[in-house]
C-alpha cells in the first residue's frame, strides 16, 4: 500500500518536475529543442517520400535511387543547417554547463583525497625505506599525477577560453 501512495506521489509530481525542467532549460536548449522537433518533422516527410518512391512498382530499381537521390538533395539543405545549428547550441551549452563547475571545489577535492595516500606512502611505503628503484618509482607516479592534473587544468582553460558563438550567426 505505502508503494502504491509512493509511486502515485512520484507519478503526480512528474509533469511539476517536467515543467520545472523545462522551465530552467536555458535559450540555447530551447532552440535546439525546438530545432530537433523541427528536424525530426522534416526527416520524418523525407522517409515517407523515399517509402512512397521506393514502395512504386512502375519504377526500376535504377529509377527509385535516382529518384531517392534527388529528393536527398531537396532535403541535404535541411540537414546542414540544423547540424550547424545544432553543434552552436551545443557549444553554448557546454560552455554554460563549463561556467557552473566550481573549479576550486573541485581542486579541493583532489587535493583532500591526496593527503591519506600521501600518509600512506609516508608510512609503509618506500618514502619510510627508501629504497632507490621504489624512489624513482614513486618519483615516475608523482610526476605522471602531477602532468595528468596539470592536462586537466588546462584542458578547463581552453575550454573556458573558447569564443561564445552569437545567436545571429547561424
Amino acid at each position: 500500500m505505502i508503494r502504491a501512495l509512493s509511486l502515485a506521489a512520484a507519478l503526480a509530481l512528474l509533469p511539476v518536475s517536467a515543467a520545472v525542467a523545462q522551465a530552467n532549460k536555458t535559450s540555447a536548449e530551447i532552440q535546439l529543442d525546438a530545432a530537433s522537433a523541427d528536424f525530426e518533422k522534416k526527416m520524418e516527410e523525407f522517409g515517407e517520400r523515399a517509402e512512397r518512391i521506393q514502395k512504386d512498382s512502375a519504377l526500376t530499381d535504377m529509377q527509385k535511387e535516382l529518384q531517392v537521390a534527388t529528393l536527398w538533395t531537396e532535403y541535404q539543405p535541411h540537414v546542414t543547417a540544423f547540424t550547424a545549428m545544432a553543434t552552436k547550441q551545443a557549444g553554448v551549452i557546454a560552455q554554460q554547463a563549463l561556467a557552473e563547475v566550481d573549479l576550486e571545489a573541485v581542486v579541493d577535492q583532489a587535493l583532500a583525497s591526496v593527503g591519506p595516500m600521501l600518509q600512506g606512502l609516508t608510512t609503509n611505503g618506500a618514502w619510510a625505506q627508501p629504497d632507490p628503484d621504489q624512489m624513482v618509482t614513486y618519483g615516475l607516479v608523482a610526476d605522471y599525477a602531477v602532468g595528468q592534473s596539470l592536462d586537466v587544468v588546462d584542458t578547463v582553460k581552453e575550454a573556458f577560453a573558447q569564443p561564445t558563438p552569437d545567436d545571429d550567426e547561424i
